[in-house]
């Protein structure tokens, strides 16, 4: 049996950042991964599925390489190189667990091999090892949901339907895929397979895509979706699923699709099994915790996915710290409002804090400015001109409280609006914070002069 201050069980992002954390501040920890460490994101999410959309985006743009006065001649026919696509891919993720494998070791982080399973909150079960810590920080993540459709699981066995991990371990290029779902995943590999080549049909339940996300964000995304190729059906009820045939029906209508590949993307669920002996408060999400992400039971943390709270990467990371720091005396807590989320479609999606119909039902007097990329000097130049910024603010004080970005590089000048936000930031703030020429940036500092009274580079009657 050995000893620690602080054991982590999982080494997603939540987790390993949670362990590293906690050994910086002075306790002895234990990891424990079942799989490899960086968890679903580094291994079969975030990374490996952006490393694709990279290629996807090359590829892309090489087929529109006569636009911008380069001609290939007449030898130089792009084609996708699907093992080659492949072994990039895993070439950059083991590269990049490599390199948090260090980073634990050097923290002095001893890690365990195996599937935990708690027999009380001071005791965790690995294998054969025994391990026991002062406080245990949960961090086990979520699992793809397979909901109740008839013939589903049987087709998932058959191997016609396939899951996010198993789209990017694809084998051969599909030549039509069927995405169940309108979520961000979906989405995501709807953008993927379409900019390769593959045709890409999306059935989807509610009218539009994206629902979560702001009006003006999701109906730009639909549309530039469904001008690029894909079809889009909507308003549908999956009925049955038959190997590789999906039966739906839209207003009472009986419809069917084939694919190669029916990809699954229906949601995610926590991962609880191992922990029933804690007796933790479980709600619809996930596992209740407070502001510091303490659960029910004394000295037993949970972060990431299996809170529910938001299932992305950084917001599992920053909860590893706020646990690691509460554990420590230190009480830091997120608000999630200023936490932005990111979908790394072509155009990317950049969203943080509330929509314009959120802010209303909130009780805001709302203000909304908005600014396209077809007047942005930089967009124009890289042909790059579907998408704009919006923001969100309260009038009564111009504080920003949501900003939504469609551009080609979103997910990075969201960034942006976070720290606005975190600063309780101003429209008056951004509008006078010079921003660099030519930029994409530049259009958020519209966007603000437009909310103040009118922008400059848009004629604004």
């Amino acid at each position: 049996m050995k000893s620690y201050d602080i054991i982590v069980v999982g080494g997603g992002p939540g987790g390993y950042v949670a362990a590293i954390k906690a050994s910086q501040l002075g306790s002895k920890v234990a990891l424990v991964e079942g799989d490899r460490i960086g968890g679903v994101c580094l291994n079969y999410g975030c990374i490996p599925t952006k490393t694709l959309l990279r290629s996807a985006k090359l590829y892309e743009d090489m087929l529109s390489a006569a636009e911008f006065g380069i001609d290939l001649g007449p030898q130089a026919q792009p084609a996708v190189n699907w093992s080659n696509l492949m072994k990039r891919k895993e070439g950059v993720v083991n590269k990049i667990v490599g390199g948090v494998e260090q980073l634990v070791k050097f923290n002095g982080i001893d890690v365990y091999k195996g599937y935990g399973r708690a027999v009380n909150q001071n005791t965790v079960v690995v294998g054969d090892e025994t391990l026991t810590g002062k406080n245990l920080i949960l961090a086990t993540g979520s699992s793809v949901m397979v909901p109740d459709i008839d013939g589903l699981t049987d087709a998932m066995e058959r191997g016609f339907v396939i899951d996010s991990t198993g789209a990017i371990m694809l084998k051969e290029q599909p030549k039509h895929v069927v995405v169940l779902g309108g979520g961000v995943i979906a989405i995501e590999f709807a953008t993927l397979f379409n900019s390769l080549g593959t045709e890409v049909t999306l059935i989807q339940r509610s009218d539009e895509v994206l629902k979560m996300l702001d009006a003006d964000v999701r109906s730009t995304i639909q549309r530039h979706l469904i001008s690029k190729g894909v079809k889009i059906i909507t308003g549908a009820k999956l009925e049955r699923i038959d190997g590789g045939t999906v039966h739906y029906s839209v207003d009472g209508q009986a419809a069917s699709v084939t694919g190669d590949k029916v990809l699954s993307s229906l949601g995610r669920v926590p991962n609880l099994k191992g922990f029933e002996s804690l007796g933790l408060k479980v709600d619809k999400r996930g596992v209740v915790v407070d502001d510091h992400m303490e659960t029910s039971v004394r000295g037993v943390y949970a972060i990431g996915d299996m809170c529910g709270k938001m299932m992305l990467a950084h917001v599992a990371s920053a909860e590893g710290i706020v646990a690691a720091e509460a554990i420590h005396g230190s009480k830091t807590s997120i608000d999630y409002k200023k936490v932005p989320s990111c979908i790394y479609s072509f155009p990317e999606v950049g969203v943080i804090g509330y929509t314009e119909e959120e802010a209303i039902k909130a009780g805001y007097d709302v203000g909304t400015s908005m600014f396209p990329l077809s007047a942005n000097g930089k967009a124009v130049a890289e042909g790059e001109t579907t998408g704009f910024v919006k923001i969100v603010h309260d009038k009564k004080y111009g504080e920003v409280i949501g900003v939504h970005i469609v551009a080609s590089h979103a997910t990075d000048m969201i960034a942006e609006a976070a720290v606005s936000m975190e600063l309780e930031g101003t429209i008056y703030d951004i509008a006078k914070t010079v921003h660099p020429h030519p930029t994409l940036s530049e259009i958020v500092m519209e966007a603000a002069h437009g909310a103040v009274d009118k922008p400059i580079h848009m004629i604004k009657r």
